[in-house]
């Protein structure tokens, strides 16, 4: 899930689509347009990685340069994690790594979800 300003809300899925033309079945949008929390869904017939390498990290600069951030509801996970540049500052994941060290100093709780590897 990503979350958009609304002016740019469906923009992204027209972006997507133009972008992964043919080699895909569908792409669509839905969520809470309430506050601007979006899932993206793209079809495929079959998982295919140049498909995923068109996707990642095409949308989360994208969505980074129209001031959305790539983590909505659902948060980071552990697939998102090291994306999480477009959303955050340097100075910002720093300081949440000094927050869960303080909280988690044994890295248990949650372990390989949310902060980045580096």
């Amino acid at each position: 899930d990503i979350s958009l300003p609304m002016s740019v809300f469906y923009d992204s899925i027209l972006v997507m689509k133009e972008r992964l033309g043919k080699d895909v079945t569908r792409v669509l949008g839905y969520g809470h347009i309430g506050d601007g929390n979006m899932h993206l869904n793209v079809t495929t017939p079959e998982y295919k990685q140049d498909v995923m390498d068109k996707i990642e990290p095409f949308l989360y600069e994208w969505t980074s340069k129209h001031k959305g951030s790539i983590s909505a509801e659902h948060g980071l996970g552990f697939k998102k994690r090291n994306f999480i540049h477009y959303s955050k500052s340097d100075s910002a994941v720093f300081l949440m790594k000094q927050i869960k060290s303080v909280f988690d100093p044994k890295g248990i709780m949650n372990p390989y979800k949310v902060l980045p590897d580096n």
